[in-house]
């Protein structure tokens, strides 16, 4: 994971290497914002398209109103000068990947078409069909840059300095050399540039480069700030709790690099496809030329090779080669805009068929925090019982301790003393000169304390507490459901999902509470990450039964690693989920589920779009080709128009707004 720099040209070699190639032979245009002499390289990339488009209009035009001295070589030196701007780099491309073996390529088949439209004399159409190409790529590019603008954000939000407290003051110092523990500083504006605690009272931050939300994230004193968050208010200071290679923007820039690396079975299929089809049409196009001559009568050569150029010109496979990882590209980048991270466009394809979701509780559904949610005192007032609570829950690091401690009672506190832990049973101490015990009702039978009836119901956590021997009362503590809980129920299942189960290690009678209260269709508790890996694996053996499976901790690692679609809790989840987890939720929010369905709902259905719209059209085309009812200008529809059509069709994905 240890990567200094994500370079975004090697993100596009990524996509490409190893396959159909396909380089911009004009010049690559990075998207990069920078000052005026960028401006002039971006207008100095399209002068050759816009040179040649100049000659070739006035050409038609001396031409059309047979002006006298445009004839013969003054006319051939017109044409090349016009086609050669944009002809010589992809003629260049072409001999480039012959010499690495690469024989059929669509810059091989477009020099072809237009060499061979020059030797019959079209050179109108020769300069047309290579100029409609090279304005085709320049579309490509502008499409990929766009496409790429969510990586391009995280990389501006990566920070570049630290100021750390060293030998007695702040000193900026590269991000990578802080260790874990060091305290940094944070002025107003500036990013967060490792994961840590807030050490400061409370902080405002803009974490929407790591979430998506535009809602500024208020932070009290000990909870965690991320890297890649920006300080909106005050001077605040942090203690690092990771290395900077480990920060959450670090994982998000590895995450996203590797996901344009994992390609689609679609996207492996139309590549492997490409390599098939483009020898097979330069042999077609090689027998449309000569077979003829022993069929037809009247044969004449200039007419058959005419139409097997625009065969060429047609079958070009860059329609489908440009526009299905572009399709996939801007799926993987409009998820990351919204918070949500595909680790590949495979699992954008595998989330479409799913139609189960199983779910963890604890830290999925549920904040994953205690706190009180009623307080029960008998014959005592509510704060004073309280403090003789916290007095001695003060000793105590258990999460539940914590959740008491939150409670504000007005005056002094309590103090304990000779404070002793039961095991398995809870604390006994003194406060206030009285004995008190705090715990199950196990520690309440076994010193002969009565506990009352009403308690036997109540499936959450309770703290009961006994002072001088009589009982005093009890606490209920529950984990609170988050916000989005019930939206995103009913989002998973208007996104028409037919089974939502819940899983947990929790006791099963606090799962089936949550479970009911949230409207699943069955849930069990009590189990063992074994238990909830045979239970998922139990599911996934039905017919046609795909299985997203949803969790944040440690215990869910197996499961999430054997479902079709592991989906791990970014913000809370623990390192292990993340790294184990197929797509990763980064704003925690159970919701952000259905939106990911209908992202990845939404990109399949663009790139079968695409797919369907390059073959009907090619296959129209040719037949009207080799028929010789098409001339060129119908070719580079077929081919260029097409492409450009479903590039426009592919960039839809980057504009649409998800809402669910």
């Amino acid at each position: 994971m240890k990567k200094k720099n994500v370079n975004l040209q090697d993100l596009n070699t990524q996509e490409h290497k190893g396959e159909h190639t396909h380089a911009n032979p004009l010049g690559e245009d990075d998207g990069h914002n920078h000052s005026s002499p960028e401006s002039l390289g971006k207008l100095k990339t399209y002068l050759p398209a816009i040179f040649s488009f100049i000659l070739l209009m006035a050409g038609i035009g001396l031409d059309y109103f047979e002006v006298s001295f445009f004839k013969d070589w003054v006319r051939i030196v017109w044409y090349v000068a016009a086609y050669l701007p944009v002809g010589f780099p992809v003629i260049k491309e072409g001999w480039k990947s012959i010499i690495n073996g690469d024989f059929f390529t669509e810059f091989l088949l477009m020099s072809i078409a237009t060499i061979g439209a020059f030797a019959i004399g079209e050179y109108p159409e020769g300069v047309a069909v290579m100029l409609f190409y090279a304005v085709g790529e320049l579309f490509q590019n502008a499409a990929v840059n766009r496409a790429k603008s969510n990586i391009k954000a995280l990389l501006d939000v990566r920070p570049n300095e630290a100021l750390v407290y060293r030998n007695n003051d702040y000193v900026s110092v590269n991000p990578e050399t802080v260790k874990i523990g060091e305290k940094v500083q944070v002025r107003v504006g500036e990013k967060i540039p490792l994961d840590g605690i807030l050490l400061s009272e409370k902080g405002s931050f803009n974490t929407a480069a790591l979430t998506g939300e535009s809602k500024p994230d208020t932070i009290a004193k000990g909870e965690k700030v991320f890297a890649g968050s920006i300080n909106l208010d005050g001077v605040i200071e942090i203690e690092t709790t990771k290395e900077f290679k480990d920060s959450s923007i670090a994982r998000i820039l590895d995450m996203v690099q590797n996901a344009t690396a994992r390609k689609s079975k679609t996207e492996l299929f139309i590549r492997k496809f490409a390599r098939i089809y483009t020898p097979i049409v330069v042999f077609l196009a090689i027998g449309l030329t000569f077979l003829p001559y022993f069929f037809v009568d009247g044969y004449v050569f200039n007419e058959w090779l005419y139409r097997a150029l625009i065969f060429l010109v047609i079958s070009c496979p860059c329609a489908l080669v440009i526009s299905i990882p572009l399709g996939y590209f801007g799926g993987l980048g409009a998820a990351s805009k919204n918070g949500i991270l595909f680790k590949g466009a495979s699992f954008l394809d595998e989330m479409t068929k799913v139609n189960t979701v199983v779910m963890d509780k604890t830290g999925t559904v549920t904040k994953g925090v205690f706190k009180i949610k009623d307080i029960k005192p008998i014959d005592w007032k509510a704060p004073e019982f309280m403090k003789y609570l916290m007095a001695m829950e003060e000793q105590s690091t258990h999460p539940i301790a914590k959740a008491i401690m939150e409670y504000k009672a007005e005056g002094e506190d309590f103090q304990a003393s000779e404070v002793t832990e039961i095991a398995g049973k809870g604390l006994k101490g003194t406060v206030n000169g009285k004995t008190v015990l705090v715990g199950n009702k196990l520690l309440m039978t076994s010193n002969g304390i009565e506990v009352p009836s009403a308690t036997d119901n109540i499936v959450e956590s309770i703290v009961m507490v006994s002072i001088e021997g009589e009982f005093a009362g009890y606490v209920i503590i529950a984990d609170e459901l988050k916000d989005d809980a019930h939206q995103a129920i009913k989002q998973i299942r208007e996104s028409g999902i037919s089974k939502i189960i819940m899983l947990s290690g929790d006791k099963d009678s606090i799962t089936q509470q949550v479970a009911q209260e949230m409207g699943v269709d069955w849930a069990k508790g009590g189990l063992l990450p074994e238990d909830k890996l045979a239970e998922v694996e139990k599911l996934m053996s039905e017919n046609d039964t795909k299985v997203a499976f949803i969790g944040d901790g440690i215990n869910d690692a197996p499961v999430l690693a054997a479902s079709d679609v592991g989906i791990a809790m970014g913000g809370l989840g623990s390192d292990v989920a993340i790294e184990t987890a197929d797509v990763i939720i980064q704003t925690d929010q159970p919701s952000k589920i259905a939106k990911a369905i209908k992202i990845g709902r939404s990109t399949r259905r663009i790139v079968w779009q695409n797919i369907g719209l390059a073959f009907g059209v090619k296959a129209v085309v040719l037949v009207l080709g080799a028929g010789g009812l098409a001339t060129m200008w119908e070719a580079v529809f077929a081919d260029v128009g097409v492409a450009l059509l479903a590039i426009l069709n592919a960039v839809r994905l980057q504009k649409m707004k998800w809402k669910v």
